[in-house]
């Protein structure tokens, strides 16, 4: 091979890396309780029921639940930033058993199958922002925990519920598998057989009942490291560079609302809140938490209005903008 050859393949090598460098770092999107991959286009809507009812379509993506069932927050994302690889996870091998795994399944099991989706995603090896809705917030922090390669490095939750939930969700109208996740919650989060097929008995926290709480739950105690200190999961949330939470100030799915900033209910009543930097998480920094706060990669924002209700210019300039590009 003469020089010019050399020459030739070290331009080709050096443009490949430029291009590698200038890439966007890819996105990768958990969707919340009921609501399918983002990926598919669907013909139908169904929007949050307040305790007035049903709210009538918003105008221009004010609800979420618009822009993840029409794709259009992909494609906000993917407008707002070129060339940007995002990839919405599905539970199961079609839409209608990941709607299904939003209700019914371990939790741990679906955990372990997001991480190997990751690992075996080739477009995700040099690390990636990560976006939870919902319950799909404190889903993909248990990722960040538990699976560190390849490596998160913003994680950014909407309205997740990291210390758990005391208080029935509303339902959609007609909705069955929401309407059977109530019943069972009523008839006992606790019971084996209930929390280790529900999946929102398995976030269920009983502050009336701490310690029954931190001996049954199969997952949420776990990743909060109620029980025992698990020193890899504060080691490796710890190596975020950004951890983002979104609190909806009007939230009327999540109880408390504050779980959704790692706050909740002093144990053993259910009406005085504790914000984290009071809770024995943060004081005796079991997650880290009190750590990266120090840091400065804590990141606490508020929407005024229900639970994942949000426009699509604040989600561009306040998210997108600030953690995503």
């Amino acid at each position: 091979m003469g020089p010019k050859d050399a020459c030739f393949l070290a331009l080709i090598c050096l443009l490949g890396i430029t291009d590698a460098q200038d890439k966007p770092t890819p996105l990768v999107i958990w969707h919340g309780m009921g609501n399918m991959n983002i990926n598919y286009q669907l013909k139908t809507v169904t929007y949050l029921e307040s305790p007035q009812g049903p709210r009538p379509p918003p105008s221009r993506f004010s609800n979420f639940l618009l822009l993840l069932q029409h794709g259009a927050l992909k494609k906000l994302v993917e407008e707002r930033i070129p060339g940007i690889y995002v990839r919405s996870l599905m539970i199961g091998e079609n839409i209608i058993e990941d709607e299904e795994h939003g209700y019914f399944g371990n939790v741990n099991n679906q955990v372990d199958e997001v991480c190997q989706k990751i690992a075996a995603d080739p477009e995700l090896q040099g690390g990636y922002h990560a976006m939870g809705f919902s319950q799909g917030g404190q889903f993909l922090r248990a990722v960040a925990e538990r699976c560190p390669q390849p490596a998160m490095r913003n994680l950014i939750t909407f309205g997740g519920q990291h210390q758990g939930v005391f208080g029935l969700p509303n339902c959609p109208p007609d909705n069955l598998l929401c309407e059977e996740m109530r019943r069972l919650l009523n008839l006992g989060a606790y019971i084996d057989w209930i929390q280790n097929s529900l999946v929102q008995a398995q976030y269920w926290h009983d502050p009336l009942h701490e310690d029954e709480y931190r001996n049954a739950s199969i997952f949420l105690a776990d990743i909060n490291n109620e029980e025992v200190i698990n020193e890899s999961y504060r080691e490796n949330l710890k190596k975020l560079e950004n951890f983002v939470m979104v609190k909806f100030e009007e939230d009327s799915m999540v109880v408390p609302p504050e779980s959704e900033w790692f706050g909740f209910y002093s144990p053993g009543q259910d009406s005085e809140v504790l914000p984290l930097q009071q809770t024995q998480l943060y004081i005796e920094d079991r997650l880290g938490l009190k750590e990266m706060d120090t840091a400065g990669k804590l990141h606490f924002l508020s929407v005024a209005a229900d639970h994942l209700n949000f426009d699509d210019q604040w989600f561009l300039e306040e998210i997108v903008d600030k953690f995503v590009v």
